[in-house]
C-alpha cells in the first residue's frame, strides 16, 4: 500500500508569523486561510489531497498556559480542548462547519501554541503479504541469534501501537499485558485489521517455544495500543495520546509503523516519552521517495532493506532516516493464530523497536540516549560513509548492539545542562500573559525544563524550543524573579540566572475578585453587654484599605458607617431589651467584592 503522509499542512503552517489573533479578528483570518487554500491547493499537501480528519485539530500549548486562557484563545472558533495525558498538548474539536486546516493555520500564529496542525488520517505501511515466500532470513541478518545470548528481552515491554493485537495468538498472548483502545476509548485491544498483530509478532512473538516465528525479542511483552479505524488507518491524536499513555504507564520502548516523522503532535508526544526515559521506533514509509520531512531526535525512524542490504525500492529515504532494518518478507503472525510473509517499513521499524528491548534487557541501568547512542555506533554502517539518507547510521546489527550495552557502565553523565532565559528582557516590564522563552543544551540531551516565577513552578516543557506562558496577574505588580530548570536524562540539573521583571498589570487587566476580609474584635461573640462599650471592627483588602467602605448593623438596623480600615461605634444598651441581640459588620471594596462578620451578645 503506497500512501503520502508528513505533516500535510506543514508548510502553510510554518509559513504565518507568529503573531498574537484576537478573538474579533478570528473569522476574518480563518477566512484569509481558506482563501489560500483555494488559491494555492497544493499547499495543503502532496497530490493536493491530504487526508485530514473532519472536526478535530490538534495544539501544542505553552508550558504553563491554563485551561481557562486557551478556553478563550479556542472560544473565537467554537473549539472544546481536551488534554492529552499530562503533556501541554490537547485535541480540539470544531463544530460541524468549521474548516481544519484554516483554523489550524490561524491558531499556530498565536504566540501562546507552540504548534497546530489538523489531526490526520495515516496509512498503516505495509506493502504484500504472501504466505509462501521467504524465512527468517532477517534474524539471522542482524545476529539475533547471538544476541540472543545474552538478551532476549525480559523485563522490557514493549507498546505496539496500532491496529491492536489478537489476544489469543498463540505466540503473543502469554507476554500480553494490558494497553488502551483509543479509537473506542475502552480497555478492548484485540486486533480489528490485522496490521497489529503482525507488527507486534515481529518485535516481540515467543521464542524458544516450539511453535511459529521468534520475535526479535522473544521474552518482551507486549502493549497493544489501538490507535486505528476498522480499516487500519490510524489518527494522529490517538497515536499522541497512545504515546503519553505509554510513557505514563512506564514503557520504554514503543513502536509506531506509520509515517508519523513529520506531525508535530506526534514528535512532541514521542518527546514526553522521551523525558520518561523511553524510545519510539517508527516506520520511515512506503512511497519510495526521497522524503522532504527533516531529521528528528524524538524518534528512531526505520527504512526497510531486503536480504542483500539494498533499500527496499519502496521504502522512503532522506535526511530523517535515523537507522535502516529488514523489511522484506519478514515472517510473523497474523490474526486467528496464523503466520505469513510480510513486507514494508512497518516491519523494519518493530526490528529495530525488538533490538531496542533486547539492549535495555541487557543493561537496565542504561539510560535512553545512551541506548540509542549504542544502536547507532553498532549498525552497519551502509552506503556512504556514517549517516546517509538511506540507511541512515546503518543496518542495526542486534548482535553487536547488545554486546555494547552489556559491557557499557551506565555513563557517568555528571555535566549539567547550560540554560538561559531568552524573553522577555531583563528588566523589561511585562503584563498579562508573557511568553517566556528558555534556551538549553547538554552534552547528551536535554529532558525537560521547568520555569518558576518566584519559587512557584509555572510549567513543564519536555521540547526543544523550550517556551512558556506565564499569568503575571497572578504575582502583585513590582520586581518579580523568573527562573528556569533544565534537567538531562541522567538526573543533572542547573539554574538559570535570575531574570528580574517589571510587572505592571492595571486593575482593568487583573480583575479584583478578592473580598475584603473583616473581623469585629469588640465585644466577643456570646458576650454579656451593658452600659456603653465601644465596638470595634477592622478590615483588610488586598487592593489596600483605602477602598473599602463599612456597614454597621445592630438587629438589621444600621446604626454606622465609615471608610478604611477600621470603624468604632459607641453602643449605649441601656435601652436595649433583655436576650440576644446580634452585631453585624460589612465591608466592601472598591471593585464591589463583600464580605460580612456577625457576632452574637445577650444583655
Amino acid at each position: 500500500m503506497s500512501v503520502t503522509h508528513g505533516l500535510a499542512f506543514g508548510a502553510l503552517i510554518a509559513a504565518l508569523s507568529a503573531c498574537s489573533i484576537a478573538p474579533h479578528q478570528a473569522s476574518d483570518e480563518v477566512a484569509r486561510a481558506l482563501e489560500d487554500l483555494q488559491r494555492n491547493p497544493s499547499s495543503a499537501g502532496p497530490g493536493g489531497a491530504p487526508t485530514v480528519v473532519k472536526g478535530r485539530i490538534i495544539v501544542e500549548a505553552r508550558a504553563g498556559l491554563s485551561r481557562g486562557n486557551l478556553a478563550s484563545i479556542l472560544d473565537a472558533h467554537g473549539g472544546k480542548a481536551r488534554q492529552i495525558g499530562k503533556s501541554n498538548l490537547y485535541i480540539v474539536d470544531l463544530p460541524a462547519s468549521a474548516s481544519e486546516t484554516a483554523i489550524a493555520a490561524v491558531l499556530a500564529k498565536n504566540p501562546h501554541l507552540k504548534a497546530a496542525e489538523p489531526d490526520q488520517r495515516i496509512a498503516p505501511q505495509f506493502v504484500s503479504n504472501d504466505p509462501y515466500l521467504g524465512s527468517e532470513w532477517h534474524l539471522a541478518k542482524i545476529n539475533a541469534a547471538s544476541a540472543w545470548d545474552r538478551s532476549q528481552g525480559a523485563g522490557v515491554t514493549i507498546a505496539v501501537l496500532d491496529s491492536g493485537v489478537d489476544p489469543s495468538h498463540p505466540d503473543l498472548a502469554p507476554r500480553l499485558v494490558p494497553g488502551w483502545n483509543f479509537y473506542d476509548n475502552n480497555s478492548n485491544t484485540a486486533d480489528v485489521f490485522g496490521h497489529g498483530t503482525k507488527v507486534a509478532g515481529v518485535a516481540a512473538a515467543i521464542g524458544n517455544n516450539g511453535i511459529g516465528v521468534a520475535g526479535v525479542a522473544g521474552q518482551a511483552n507486549v502493549m497493544p495500543i489501538r490507535v486505528t479505524d476498522l480499516q487500519g488507518y490510524a489518527y494522529a491524536s490517538m497515536i499522541a495520546q497512545g504515546l503519553t499513555w505509554a510513557a505514563d504507564h512506564g514503557v520504554r520502548v514503543a513502536n509506531v509503523s506509520f509515517e508519523v516523522a513529520g506531525i508535530a503532535s506526534v514528535i512532541s508526544a514521542a518527546n514526553y516519552l522521551r523525558s520518561k526515559g523511553g524510545l519510539v521506533a517508527n516506520s520511515a514509509g512506503n512511497s519510495g521517495l526521497n522524503s522532504s520531512t527533516p531529521a528528528t531526535t524524538s524518534m528512531v525512524v526505520v527504512s526497510a532493506t531486503d536480504s542483500n542490504d539494498v533499500r527496499a525500492s519502496w521504502s522512503n529515504y532522506g535526511p530523517s532516516i535515523t537507522v535502516a532494518a529488514p523489511g522484506v518478507l519478514i515472517w510473523t503472525s497474523t490474526s486467528g493464530g496464523g503466520y505469513s510473509a510480510v513486507s514494508g517499513t512497518s516491519f523494519a521499524a518493530p526490528v529495530t523497536a525488538g533490538v531496542l528491548g533486547l539492549m535495555m534487557a541487557a543493561n537496565s541501568t542504561l539510560p535512553n540516549t545512551q541506548v540509542e547512542s549504542l544502536l547507532f555506533s553498532t549498525a552497519a554502517d551502509l552506503g556512504a560513509s556514517g549517516r546517509d539518507i538511506e540507511f541512515g547510521y546503518g543496518r542495526v546489527n542486534a548482535d553487536a548492539a547488545v554486546r555494547a550495552a552489556a559491557a557499557a557502565i551506565s555513563t557517568a553523565d555528571l555535566q549539567a545542562p547550560t540554560l538561559s532565559i531568552g524573553a522577555p528582557l531583563a528588566n523589561s516590564t511585562v503584563s498579562g500573559w508573557v511568553q517566556v522563552d528558555i534556551g538549553a543544551t547538554d552534552n547528551v540531551g536535554v529532558s525537560k525544563v521547568e520555569l518558576r516565577a518566584n519559587g512557584v513552578l509555572v510549567g513543564t516543557d519536555t521540547a526543544a524550543p523550550f517556551s512558556f506562558s506565564w499569568d503575571s496577574t497572578a504575582v502583585p505588580n513590582g520586581l518579580n524573579k523568573l527562573v528556569g530548570t533544565a534537567y538531562d536524562g541522567a538526573g543533572n540539573s542547573a539554574n538559570s540566572s535570575e531574570l528580574i521583571v517589571n510587572v505592571s498589570n492595571s486593575s482593568k487587566s487583573v480583575p479584583d475578585t478578592s473580598p475584603p476580609v473583616i473581623g469585629i474584635s469588640n465585644p466577643k461573640n456570646g458576650s454579656v453587654v451593658s452600659g456603653t462599650l465601644s465596638v470595634q471592627v477592622s478590615a483588610t483588602d488586598d487592593s489596600g484599605s483605602a477602598g473599602i467602605s463599612q456597614t454597621l448593623l445592630i438587629d438589621g438596623v444600621k446604626v454606622a458607617s465609615a471608610s478604611g480600615g477600621s470603624l468604632s461605634y459607641s453602643w449605649n444598651t441601656r435601652k436595649l431589651a433583655a436576650g440576644a441581640h446580634t452585631i453585624q459588620a460589612i465591608a466592601r471594596d472598591a471593585a464591589g467584592n463583600s464580605s460580612t462578620a456577625t457576632i452574637s451578645v445577650s444583655k
